[in-house]
């Protein structure tokens, strides 16, 4: 009876610490002591790791190196491709864009993969020591890059911007064109690529001018005389918006009037609100509202030269 209990413990306890190869062999020493030497045998065959160069040899470290080399030419590739099929519409732009970085990151993944599990192919216990290995020595060594990672994995599963969006970070405002692991990119008004680290962006608050749509709106400033006409400049600005080519009529436009002191001087500043069709063309839209207002204006003797002298 004692030998059935001390058998069943030992196999319980092999069990729960993660060792059923063990626990075969434990299982076959007690219930066939004859047999004993067979069974070190086994045990000493189950903890005996294989050689490093059973692991990593010259042979799967070429074909590791020629499938690293295919997946980063192959996922370039069709990177380019799904934006070149995104620069064709404006209204599927953003959509396409934003499957870009998704589809990088499931690319390496699987490649990665394939080169661990189909050529290496190294014991299950090798992978958890060395993965707890290299993750506490990354940990230590890289904990900013580390931030940088985990901030562009969340950007890419809590999505408060894609590729294609206008955002503003901080100081900087422009158009996303590429989601990174470390860094995120964007293009700014004049024309400047600025990259924006992921930990920042998980840090700051950040605008999102038109939250994936091809649209948004743009505000033309426009300063006038205190005694001018309100409805008839709200009738020539709303009809100035009207008529540019950038505007995008499927939402409203909207012309307000606010007081302000400028230079010791009472102004109203109107601010003349509408949509442009695409983001590209936001500043383009504003200098063509705030031409046309201005032209009309003076042409409609509203306002007069001399009134801003």
């Amino acid at each position: 009876m004692l030998r059935s209990f001390l058998h069943s413990a030992v196999l319980v306890l092999m069990m729960v610490s993660g060792m059923p190869a063990l626990a075969q062999v434990a299982s076959d020493t007690l219930t066939q002591p004859a047999d004993t030497t067979s069974a070190v045998s086994k045990a000493t065959k189950v903890l005996d790791p294989p050689s490093i160069t059973e692991i990593i040899s010259i042979g799967k470290i070429f074909w590791s190196i020629i499938f690293l080399a295919a997946g980063y030419f192959i996922i370039r590739f069709i990177g380019s491709i799904l934006s070149a099929l995104a620069e064709r519409s404006a209204h599927y732009r953003i959509t396409i864009k934003g499957l870009i970085p998704v589809f990088n990151i499931l690319a390496w993944i699987f490649v990665l993969f394939v080169i661990i599990a189909g050529i290496f192919q190294p014991p299950i216990q090798t992978v958890v020591a060395v993965t707890a290995s290299v993750g506490i020595a990354i940990g230590f060594a890289a904990q900013d890059v580390l931030k940088n990672i985990f901030g562009g994995v969340m950007i890419l599963f809590d999505r408060p911007f894609k590729v294609g969006d206008k955002i503003e970070i901080g100081k900087y405002y422009g158009e996303v064109v590429e989601i990174g692991l470390r860094s995120t990119r964007v293009v700014t008004p004049d024309d400047s690529l600025v990259s924006v680290p992921n930990s920042e962006i998980m840090n700051s608050s950040v605008s999102n001018s038109n939250s994936g749509e091809a649209n948004c709106q743009v505000v033309a400033e426009i300063f006038l005389p205190i005694h001018v006409d309100t409805e008839q400049v709200r009738q020539i600005a709303t009809e100035a918006a009207q008529v540019s080519r950038f505007v995008y009529l499927n939402k409203p436009i909207v012309v307000l009037f606010f007081n302000e002191v400028k230079d010791r001087k009472a102004y109203l500043k109107m601010r003349l609100k509408a949509y442009v069709s695409d983001i590209r063309n936001e500043f383009a839209f504003k200098s063509d509202m705030t031409e046309i207002v201005m032209r009309e204006l003076l042409q409609a003797r509203v306002i007069k030269e001399e009134d801003f002298g």
